[in-house]
């Protein structure tokens, strides 16, 4: 459970300050969206998008910030603030969002789809729908969409990695979330939870031996200064979403929205397909600056992190996207 702590405090503050204020002062609304990435993702790109749409299509009457490189806090503290009915949103993987609700967390665990039209198809879906409505209920979380994909996870680190077993004692770096380290741990390696602005010193100070992520975020934070292989495992196929205040978006007028949710659905597709278009660019980025990226026999990792379902309980759940993916 998260605790209440200063950000959550100030955001109670800065939400009870905004029901004081009169219709009038009320007119325009404004939306604070933060990121870890920056701003040369294309998911960035397609936050940019979204922002100039919704604000042409709701003629200035809704605005979007975007704040890159988490500079409103860590992921967990922005949904903090947006429980206490924050004008904030998050770009956040289903991992995170497990701790309310728990079917969220299956969207993060090993090799469930492949690319972003198998992994749409179940963001997209009415079972899907039941679990935002669940969120909702359970957390007072608004999702705007989950179809901002990033692209499948892969090792990073400073020797090649062939097998599991290669992982043996390797410190990896991984978000706090249980199915995300269960996952590393089922591969071999020990999982360090930590905020992604956190992982190039630690990379740099050896405080850990190792990351896994998406080639975006790769180039985007320079890892390539600091590690020296990227083994394509696919451990994982990133899907994430915009997340806001439940409270917050309630107040808005049902054509601002209906504005919103439609705009994040598209700026959604745009950034995949950006991301998509962008992956052999990425590989090229870094092998330029001196990375070895190597293929490798994905199925002793995937018979390794098999147990990872039945261990969280996702074993009916996942028999269920899967039926979705047919």
């Amino acid at each position: 459970m998260f605790t209440v702590n200063r950000r959550t405090l100030c955001a109670i503050a800065f939400a009870a300050a905004s029901l004081a204020l009169p219709a009038a002062a009320q007119a325009q609304a404004q939306l604070n969206v933060n990121t870890a990435l920056t701003r040369d993702d294309p998911l960035f790109k397609g936050l940019e998008r979204m922002r100039d749409r919704v604000a042409e299509r709701s003629k200035n009457q809704l605005t979007i910030r975007i704040f890159p490189g988490s500079q409103l806090g860590k992921d967990e503290d922005v949904l903090e603030q947006a429980r206490a009915g924050a004008n904030v949103a998050v770009v956040v993987d289903g991992g995170r969002l497990a701790v309310f609700v728990k079917e969220f967390g299956v969207l993060s665990a090993p090799y469930l789809a492949d690319g972003f039209q198998g992994v749409r198809k179940v963001v997209t879906s009415p079972l899907f729908e039941t679990w935002v409505a669940k969120l909702r209920t359970t957390s007072g979380h608004q999702v705007l969409s989950f179809n901002w994909w990033q692209g499948d996870r892969h090792l990073i680190t400073n020797k090649p990695v062939k097998v599991p077993a290669d992982l043996a004692g390797v410190r990896m770096r991984t978000p706090g979330a249980p199915v995300w380290m269960e996952t590393i741990r089922a591969m071999g390696a020990t999982p360090t939870p930590m905020g992604w602005g956190e992982v190039y010193p630690a990379m740099q100070q050896k405080v850990i031996d190792a990351v896994e992520a998406q080639h975006p975020a790769t180039v985007g934070s320079k890892l390539f200064e600091v590690a020296k292989h990227v083994t394509k495992t696919s451990h994982f196929n990133l899907i994430t979403g915009i997340v806001t205040s439940a409270a917050w978006f309630d107040k808005l007028t049902p054509e601002l929205q209906t504005i919103l949710r439609e705009e994040s659905l598209a700026a959604g597709d745009f950034a995949s397909k950006l991301t998509e278009e962008s992956l052999a660019g990425f590989e090229e980025t870094m092998k330029k600056n001196g990375m070895t990226i190597a293929e490798v026999d994905k199925k002793p990792f995937i018979d390794a992190t098999q147990g990872v379902y039945e261990k969280l309980g996702y074993t009916d759940l996942r028999a269920e996207v899967l039926k979705l993916l047919k």
